[in-house]
C-alpha cells in the first residue's frame, strides 16, 4: 500500500475499493497522485458534462461563492427563481409546472416517494410500481425502490407497498390496478447495465397511470439535463411524466438535484410536508444556471448525439464487443463475455477511466464536449485493454448470427 493507501484503510468507511489518488483534472483529463494521466471516461458517473476545470464552471463556483452562497429555505434567491423557471422550460412543463431542488438525486427521488404517497392517500391507493433491474438511490426509501437483494436484503424490511414489474408489455399492464398510485422508472437503467426499456414501454405506462388515476414519476437522475441528446429522456419517448427527477449532469460537479413536477402534481405538496436546508441555495444555483445556459447556448447536445452515434460505431467493431446500447452519451458496451472486471481494470492500467456495472457490460458517459481527439484517444485505448484481456476474442461481425 502507498501512504494514501493506508490513509484511507484507517479513516475511511471500507464500502469499496478506490482506484487512485486523483489530483487534478482538465477538460477530459485527470491526474493521480504520482503524476499518471487518465482520460476520464466515466465522468463521476454521468456527473461532470462538461469534462474537470470547466471556465463556465469555474467562474461560476467562484463569482457565487465570493457574492452570496448559503441562506437557508427561509429565503429565495436570484439565482434559484431562474433555475427553476429554466427547469421548466426545458422540461416543457407549462405554467403549472413546479419545482424543488435538493442536494442530490437519491433526495430527489426521495421526494418523489413522498409525492405518490400524497396522491395515493387521497383515495387509500399505497401501491408503487418499479421496473426489474432499477436503481433509485441507497437510502431507505430510494433502496426501497431498487429490487435488487445485494442492495437491499442487508436493510430489510424495506417500505411496504413497493410492487416490481417485470420489462414486458404483459407484466406492466398486469400490474396496473386500482391500489396503485404511481410508477417509478428510470428511461434507460443506468446502473443495470445501461438498459433500455423494452418499446412502447414508457408510452404504454403513460396510458395505463392515466387510465388507473397514478402518477407516472421518472427517474432521470442519470439521463437528464441532456446526457442522451434530450433535455430529457421522455421528450424523445414522445409522453409526458407527471414528475421527473433529475441529478447529477444538472451541476456538472457540483451536489444538485431537483423534482419537476407537470399539472395536477403540482399541488400536492403544501408547506409543511417537505424542505430541505441546503436545497437550491444561491451557489448550487448559480452553478446550474451557468452550466445548462453553456450546454443550451454552446449547443452540446447536438455535439452529445453526434459522438454518441460515432463512438457507438466504431466500438462495435472492437474485439470482444458484442454491442451497444443507451442513447447519446450514455452508453453500455456489451461484451462477448462477461470480462466486464478485466477490462475495466485493463483500461485503467493504460490511463483509461470507464465502469463494469455488470459482469458483461462497460459503461461510458464521458463528457458532453468531447471531440475528435478524445474519441480518438479513447478508442484507441479501449482496443488496447480489450485485446489484452482477450487478444483472439472476435468481433461482433465475426461471430455467426
Amino acid at each position: 500500500m502507498t501512504n494514501w493507501q493506508d490513509d484511507a484503510a484507517r479513516d475511511l468507511m471500507s464500502l469499496g475499493g478506490r482506484l487512485a489518488l486523483l489530483t487534478r483534472g482538465e477538460g477530459s483529463h485527470v491526474w493521480d497522485a504520482d503524476g499518471t494521466r487518465y482520460l476520464d471516461f466515466l465522468g463521476g458517473i454521468a456527473v461532470n458534462c462538461l469534462g474537470h476545470a470547466h471556465p463556465v464552471f469555474v467562474d461560476a463556483v467562484s463569482t457565487q461563492a465570493a457574492t452570496l452562497a448559503h441562506v437557508s429555505n427561509y429565503f429565495a434567491s436570484p439565482g434559484q427563481l431562474e433555475l427553476a423557471g429554466r427547469l421548466k422550460r426545458l422540461a416543457g412543463t407549462g405554467e403549472q409546472g413546479r419545482v424543488f431542488l435538493t442536494n442530490s438525486g437519491a433526495e430527489a427521488n426521495e421526494m418523489a416517494i413522498k409525492l405518490a404517497r400524497l396522491h395515493g392517500n387521497r383515495s387509500g391507493r399505497t401501491t408503487i410500481l418499479v421496473v426489474e433491474g432499477a436503481f433509485h438511490g441507497r437510502t431507505m426509501g430510494t433502496l426501497s425502490l431498487t429490487p435488487k437483494p445485494a442492495y437491499r436484503d442487508p436493510f430489510q424490511p424495506a417500505l411496504p407497498g413497493i410492487r416490481t414489474v417485470e420489462q414486458s408489455l404483459e407484466s406492466l399492464e398486469a400490474a396496473f390496478d386500482d391500489t396503485v398510485a404511481a410508477m417509478i422508472v428510470e428511461p434507460i437503467q443506468g446502473e443495470a447495465g445501461v438498459v433500455e426499456l423494452p418499446e412502447g414501454f414508457l408510452a404504454r405506462a403513460r396510458e395505463l397511470a392515466t387510465a388507473h388515476d397514478a402518477l407516472l414519476i421518472l427517474d432521470e437522475v442519470q439521463t437528464g439535463s441532456g446526457r442522451t441528446g434530450e433535455w430529457f429522456a421522455f421528450q424523445g419517448a414522445g409522453i409526458v411524466p407527471d414528475a421527473v427527477t433529475l441529478a447529477k449532469s444538472i451541476g456538472a460537479g457540483f451536489p444538485l438535484g431537483a423534482l419537476i413536477t407537470f399539472g395536477a402534481a403540482s399541488e400536492l405538496f403544501y408547506p409543511g410536508t417537505h424542505n430541505s436546508t441546503f436545497g437550491g441555495n444561491p451557489l448550487a444555483s448559480a452553478v446550474a444556471n451557468a452550466v445548462l445556459g453553456h450546454i443550451e447556448n454552446a449547443h452540446l447536445l447536438e455535439n452529445v448525439k453526434v459522438r454518441g452515434a460515432a463512438l457507438r460505431d466504431a466500438v462495435a467493431e472492437l474485439p470482444l464487443v458484442a454491442g451497444t446500447r443507451g442513447a447519446g452519451l450514455l452508453i453500455g458496451i456489451r461484451l462477448t463475455a462477461p470480462l466486464a472486471a478485466e477490462v475495466r481494470a485493463a483500461a485503467h492500467e493504460r490511463g483509461l477511466i470507464v465502469n463494469a456495472p455488470t459482469d458483461d457490460v462497460i459503461r461510458i458517459a464521458p463528457a458532453y464536449t468531447i471531440g475528435d481527439a478524445e474519441v480518438a484517444e479513447f478508442l484507441t485505448l479501449f482496443e488496447a485493454a480489450l485485446t489484452a484481456v482477450a487478444p483472439s476474442a472476435p468481433t461482433a461481425s465475426e461471430i455467426p448470427a
